[in-house]
């Protein structure tokens, strides 16, 4: 699941440190399911606990799903969920994961954005629902 928080026309990104490919590259916060969790409440549960921002699930709303794979990462379904409000000022709340929070204007995104979330923000203009990305012939 992916969350987007836009405020002024500015998206919110996180930097992300990890030891792969995607080390010091721009996304969306982001996160999985847990066993027995449902989709909107896990959406809830890493906003908190990336960016500290509480949502309230009727104020999400699924934009976009996208179907990627790329060359030694198992493919992914992609849910993208816009949070039309919250409570609380981002910050970061996992530093040993993100070296830190920006805000964006949405037609300035950095260059080095993950592939995978700029299908998301893509899909914000855009009427297609579902997007795949990776696989042969796409």
């Amino acid at each position: 699941m992916h969350i987007l928080l836009i405020r002024d026309e500015r998206v919110l990104l996180s930097l992300r440190r990890s030891g792969d490919g995607f080390d010091h590259r721009w996304h969306m916060p982001s996160g999985k399911l847990e066993a027995d969790e449902s989709v909107a409440a896990a959406v809830v549960r890493e906003a908190a606990e990336e960016v500290g921002v509480d949502i309230d699930p009727a104020d999400l709303r699924l934009f976009h799903v996208a179907h990627v794979t790329a060359p030694g990462y198992d493919s992914r379904l992609g849910l993208f969920f816009r949070a039309q409000d919250w409570r609380g000022e981002p910050f970061n709340r996992e530093p040993d994961k993100c070296y830190a929070l920006q805000w964006f204007p949405l037609n300035q995104l950095p260059t080095d954005l993950i592939e995978y979330s700029a299908l998301g923000l893509a899909a914000l203009n855009s009427a297609a629902p579902y997007s795949e990305s990776g696989w042969p012939g796409r």
